[in-house]
């Protein structure tokens, strides 16, 4: 009962905040601005029989009173003629009346923040015209004001150019943190962009590369496929008809698979040939990288079994990724690779003292990690990559071999 009773509110919550809190977000400041049309209007009635109140009959007091703040309610659509006109019509009215606009603190409060919306404007050049209206209009104000003091005169243009002064810089502020969102959120399209580039070219490699394997099996079937063929006896006619297609279903496939793998080869590659690399090439892998200045140990532990050409040859493109991300990437003093052959697969452990990358790549942009990712999908596997708890960088592979 008391879950269920969590649940609900957190339900509501979710509502609140998805249907309540964008409303209140957008229109906060139009309430205020409506707030302070009718404190402006209460202020005049009930303080109608002060000494410096309006002298304007209430018919036409209060809707100019409400009329100077409500304009700024079409700030979103006219953002600089909005509050501009809010200040040029206080300038206008005090003529009609010198009281009328000096005599409400709602005023002078719309007036001010009429003033920090055209300070904050993004166009800087509609920002300072913003601030010589303000200006001007206050002085008129002031100028038309019939109980100012001389210290009005000259602090309440200061208050402004202070209120505009923080506007200002709160608007380039803003421009800044919109522009570095702006510039984070087209950094991550591209990351994206790079990412499934990078995807699509892992498989075209890897498919490429498992062309060879691939081929190498079929070649294989169709010469045994052949050379049994030549070795039956002539009474064995229904046998050499069957050989004899199974000779040319595997030509016409290899045939097909070459055709394939031009398509997916970039018109600068050159085919390969020499054969796939595979664990047996191990130990000239890591003497490259020794070569290179890393130190690398080596554990094989298991009974070393044939492997299935394609986790064998995937098995060496990690080793091989783990050892470059080791020297070229991480300045590496050490390395460790582990090789473990289990009854239901291959476990790989590719592991260095060096500072790595967080996104686990060779390139530091996270394309050599999507590679092995592709790679070891393929296959059905696992792929762990982080920071070691000891330190350095850590790849660990499982590779089933069902």
């Amino acid at each position: 009962m008391a879950a269920d009773a969590k649940t609900m509110g957190r339900n509501y919550l979710d509502r609140m905040n998805k249907t309540v809190w964008p409303v209140i977000q957008r229109y906060w400041f139009d309430a205020l601005i409506v707030l302070a049309a009718l404190g402006g209007v209460l202020e005049i009635v009930l303080d109608r029989d002060a000494q410096d109140a309006p002298s304007l009959p209430l018919a036409l007091a209060l809707p100019l009173e409400a009329g100077l703040t409500l304009i700024l309610l079409a700030r979103r659509r006219f953002p600089f003629a909005a509050p501009a006109g809010t200040l040029i019509a206080g300038a206008v009215f005090s003529f009609v009346d010198g009281s009328l606009v000096t005599f409400s603190f709602a005023g002078f409060l719309a007036a001010l923040a009429a003033a920090f919306l055209l300070a904050m404007l993004p166009d800087r050049r509609q920002a300072v015209i913003g601030l010589a209206v303000t200006l001007a209009a206050i002085l008129v104000v002031m100028g038309n004001d019939p109980h100012r003091s001389s210290g009005d005169v000259f602090l309440t243009p200061l208050v402004f150019l202070a209120v505009w002064l923080a506007g200002f810089g709160l608007g380039r502020k803003l421009e800044q943190a919109q522009a570095a969102e702006e510039r984070a959120a087209r950094i991550e399209r591209q990351r994206e962009d790079e990412a499934r580039a990078a995807v699509a070219e892992e498989r075209a490699r890897i498919a490429r590369e498992l062309h060879d394997v691939v081929g190498h099996s079929v070649s294989v079937m169709t010469v045994q496929a052949s050379g049994v063929r030549r070795l039956l006896k002539p009474d064995q006619e229904r046998e050499r008809e069957a050989l004899l297609v199974v000779e040319q279903a595997g030509r016409e496939a290899l045939a097909e698979m070459r055709r394939l793998v031009g398509v997916l080869r970039r018109p600068d590659e050159a085919p390969a040939l020499a054969p796939q690399p595979s664990l047996k090439h191990l130990e000239r892998l890591v003497e490259q990288a020794r070569d290179a200045g890393l130190p690398v140990d080596v554990q094989i532990e298991g009974e070393a079994t044939e492997l299935p050409a394609g986790i064998d040859l995937t098995a060496y493109r990690l080793v091989q990724e783990g050892l470059t991300n080791a020297i070229k990437h991480a300045k590496a003093t050490r390395a460790e690779v582990v090789v473990r052959y289990r009854p239901d697969g291959l476990e790989l452990v590719v592991s260095d003292n060096g500072r790595g990358f967080s996104d686990g790549s060779s390139d530091g942009g996270g394309h050599g990690l999507v590679g092995m990712r592709e790679r070891v999908a393929v296959y059905g596997g696992e792929l762990e990559s982080g920071a070691s708890p000891e330190g350095g960088y850590t790849l660990h592979a499982r590779l089933p071999l069902s």
